[in-house]
């Protein structure tokens, strides 16, 4: 039988919505045993976004295969003492309640240190310590605060938003990393420790470059970019790649909103890209030849090279671009991936039976370990693990646990 990479780590997840879940699915997927612990209503993601009526959401679904549910009203006496025992056995605890909600219940890190000198104790939270503290988290006021909008769209345009969840689910997976930092060091120490993960941090981490080239703005423009004026701060480049290679995405035909391919223009593929665009006479030309020759006219280079690919269905303008090893990839649609068979080749798009849903699709753990295969499994029912938890593992009797769901505990 395989032993998974966190087989006989007990998780306690207290979280909601997305940043939590996210990263408590992922420990989940690596073989933790994940206990949900929700509120008798349950998270609010269950019935946020319903496609399918009096079934759970994909919201939630997609965030919580593989985990097991308990309920549990944390604001009672006996609610407090049922937690107490939960954090005893426990190896993580997870939350990303509003600041200081975990200590109004009564559980202060130090608290939960003297029930189990062993725990590691992740918080998730919007921001760090300071005058954002308090503010309300959600995934775009984190983008905004991180840097992320500010660098994103068009120079003549408003501060966008990415699709990507680098905010919520973003934080998720840095909550993971420090997580599992923690249960090494562990191994050494033999004690536990504390974690704190703050949405913006996350964010901003994730857009270390645009404050490299903050910084280089103290020495000039920066080349790279195709804007033809600059301030003080680093501006929106539309789809400009960032880095040293110049990029842009190139409309093809028939010309939908996802008929686009992103191309990568490195030095050594100057020349073919000018044969494949029907101007071979540029890779020789000494205003076209070079990278230097070519950066203050990355506008013009692009449409020459979207002058070609308009005339072509994308995914034929990817298969002669590659032919000529030209970095580049097509725009997918959600609806594309979702269809894409080497994406289920990959067990990264997945289909799992639920219960009140029938089937959903849902993302595969991209994380692969080769002794460590995750099986991506349904996601717990509200309360569906009450009786294996309360009664098999902490104990409780059956009339106990009859008594707990009558006076509203469980």
């Amino acid at each position: 039988m395989t032993t998974l990479a966190l087989d006989g780590v007990r998780v306690l997840d207290m979280t909601h919505v997305q940043s939590g879940p996210s990263a408590t699915q992922l420990l989940a997927w690596l073989g933790a045993d994940v206990v949900k612990v929700e509120a008798p209503g349950g998270d609010i993601t269950r019935r946020q976004l319903r496609d399918v009526a009096d079934a759970d959401s994909l919201y939630f679904t997609m965030l919580n295969c593989n985990k097991r549910s308990i309920t549990l009203n944390t604001k009672t006496g006996r609610g407090q003492e049922i937690l107490t025992a939960l954090i005893r056995g426990a190896d993580v605890m997870v939350e990303n309640f509003a600041p200081g909600a975990v200590e109004r219940m009564g559980f202060s890190w130090e608290r939960i240190r003297e029930i189990n000198p062993r725990i590691v104790y992740a918080s998730i939270k919007g921001f760090g310590e300071g005058p954002y503290t308090d503010f309300k988290a959600y995934e775009v006021v984190a983008q905004a605060m991180g840097g992320s909008m500010a660098t994103t769209g068009f120079e003549d345009g408003p501060p966008l938003a990415t699709g990507a969840q680098i905010g919520d689910s973003g934080t998720g997976i840095h909550a993971v990393a420090a997580i599992l930092a923690a249960l090494l060091q562990r191994e050494k120490s033999g004690r536990g420790q504390r974690v704190n993960v703050a949405m913006q941090h996350a964010v901003l981490n994730l857009c270390r470059v645009k404050l490299r080239d903050q910084q280089r703005l103290a020495h000039g423009p920066l080349a790279e970019y195709p804007n033809d004026d600059f301030t003080d701060e680093v501006p929106r480049s539309g789809n400009a790649s960032g880095g040293g290679q110049p990029g842009w995405a190139v409309r093809c035909a028939p010309g939908g909103p996802n008929d686009y391919v992103y191309v990568i223009v490195q030095p050594v593929g100057w020349q073919p890209l000018s044969a494949l665009i029907g101007r071979p006479e540029l890779a020789a030309d000494p205003e076209w030849a070079t990278p230097e020759a070519r950066l203050p006219k990355l506008a013009k280079m692009f449409q020459l090279i979207e002058e070609w690919t308009s005339t072509l269905p994308k995914w034929q303008v990817l298969q002669q671009l590659n032919a000529h090893n030209i970095p580049c990839g097509p725009i997918l649609s959600p609806k594309e991936i979702i269809e894409d068979p080497s994406l289920a080749d990959n067990d990264m798009i997945v289909e799992v039976a639920h219960p009140q849903r029938g089937t959903f699709t849902t993302v595969g753990n991209p994380l692969k370990l080769s002794d460590s295969p995750t099986t991506i499994t349904t996601p717990p029912l509200l309360g569906q693990h009450n009786e294996e938890i309360y009664i098999g593992e902490l104990g409780l009797g059956d009339e106990e646990l009859r008594l707990l769901r009558s006076g509203g505990v469980i």
